[in-house]
């Protein structure tokens, strides 16, 4: 369930969706995916999702120290403005 098929027949693979964030770039280049983040940082499949779809949301510090926390394990350099307007 990776796919959809389009009015015009075409085939468009979620991972290929150019309008992902910056949050969801990084975690298709690492090779992680949206239920693997949601798992390891206790956030909601459903906050990941708009976390890796809409370039525009800006998690809760609360939220947003949990995804930080993920992300460090992934990978230490990384800071919020990587990801985020804030």
């Amino acid at each position: 369930m990776g796919s959809m098929i389009t009015k015009t027949g075409v085939v468009k693979l979620w991972w290929k969706n150019p309008k992902r964030s910056k949050f969801g770039k990084f975690l298709d280049r690492e090779g992680i995916t949206q239920n693997e983040f949601a798992s390891e940082s206790k956030i909601s499949k459903r906050t990941i999702s708009t976390l890796c779809n809409d370039s525009t949301y800006e998690p809760s510090p609360k939220t947003l120290k949990k995804i930080m926390l993920g992300v460090k394990k992934i990978d230490k350099s990384k800071q919020p403005h990587d990801f985020f307007d804030i």
